[in-house]
C-alpha cells in the first residue's frame, strides 16, 4: 500500500512539475527578445547592385527589446566568387513613425589587404559604418524616407589635385517606399556626385541619381494550419547600369 501511495505522489509530482515547467517555457518564448532567422534568395540585390551574381544565404540574429534593436546580418554567395558580407547594426526606434539606424558593414575577403576584422583604422580598414534615418509620414499614410550616410571607413575617396587620394565622399542614399498590404514600391538615389574627370568612383553609383526603382510582393505558403513560409519577390532596375533583376527568396 505504501509503494502504490508513493508510486502516486510521484506521479503527481511529475505531472506538477511538468506543467510548470511548460507554462515557465511558454511564458519565456512569449517574453524572448531574441530572434533567428535564414533567409534563401536568388540573388542578392542591395540598392540596385547584385552582389556576387548567384543565390545567397542570408543568416541574421537580433535582439530587440522595447524601441532598442541590435542585430547582426550576413550575406554568402553559393559560387566560386564567395563573396561574403557580416554587418552589425543598432537602432532605436523614437517612435512608430522615426528611427534612427547605425550601421557597420563588413565584407571578409581572403584576397583583400583589408580583411582583417578589428583593423578599424579610418584609411585602411574593410568596414564602412553607415548613419541612416527612417521616416515615416503617417500611420494611414504608409510613406517612409530612408537616408543613409557612409560616415566611417572605406567609403569611396575623393581625388585631390595633384591625383592623390583625398577625404571621403561621405556617400549618400536616399530611398522613398510606399507599402500597401503586402506590396511595397521603392526609389532610390545616389546623392552624392563623384567627379568622374578626375577619377573618381561612387559607392552607389558614378553620378548622381536614381540607381534604384522596384516593387517588392510578399506571400505566406501555408503548409498547415499553424506553419507557413514567407515567400518574397522583387522585381528591382538600376537605370544607371542599365540592369534589371527578378529576385526571389522564403526565410525560415
Amino acid at each position: 500500500m505504501r509503494k502504490i501511495r508513493l508510486f502516486a505522489v510521484i506521479l503527481i509530482t511529475i505531472s506538477f512539475l511538468s506543467n510548470f515547467s511548460i507554462t515557465a517555457q511558454n511564458k519565456t518564448e512569449k517574453a524572448n527578445p531574441f530572434k533567428a532567422s535564414v533567409a534563401v534568395m536568388s540573388r542578392y540585390v542591395w540598392r540596385g547592385t547584385d552582389f556576387g551574381n548567384s543565390p545567397s544565404i542570408q543568416p541574421s540574429i537580433s535582439y530587440i527589446n522595447s524601441n532598442f534593436t541590435v542585430a547582426t546580418w550576413g550575406a554568402y554567395t553559393t559560387n566560386t566568387q564567395s563573396l561574403q558580407e557580416a554587418d552589425i547594426y543598432v537602432s532605436y526606434a523614437f517612435s512608430k513613425l522615426f528611427s534612427l539606424t547605425i550601421t557597420d558593414y563588413f565584407f571578409p575577403n581572403q584576397d583583400s589587404s583589408n580583411d582583417t576584422y578589428f583593423n578599424y583604422n579610418d584609411t585602411s580598414t574593410g568596414h564602412v559604418i553607415e548613419a541612416s534615418v527612417n521616416y515615416t509620414i503617417s500611420k494611414k499614410i504608409p510613406l517612409s524616407l530612408l537616408i543613409a550616410t557612409n560616415i566611417y571607413g572605406a567609403d569611396a575617396r575623393k581625388i585631390n589635385s595633384d591625383g592623390t587620394i583625398g577625404k571621403k565622399q561621405f556617400s549618400t542614399y536616399a530611398e522613398l517606399n510606399y507599402a500597401f498590404k503586402n506590396i511595397n514600391i521603392f526609389l532610390g538615389s545616389n546623392l552624392t556626385n563623384p567627379n568622374e574627370n578626375v577619377g573618381e568612383t561612387g559607392y552607389f553609383g558614378n553620378s548622381i541619381g536614381i540607381i534604384n526603382i522596384g516593387v517588392t510582393v510578399t506571400k505566406e505558403l501555408k503548409f498547415t494550419k499553424i506553419y507557413s513560409l514567407p515567400l518574397t519577390i522583387s522585381l528591382i532596375t538600376n537605370p544607371q547600369t542599365q540592369k534589371i533583376f527578378l529576385v526571389a527568396g522564403f526565410s525560415f
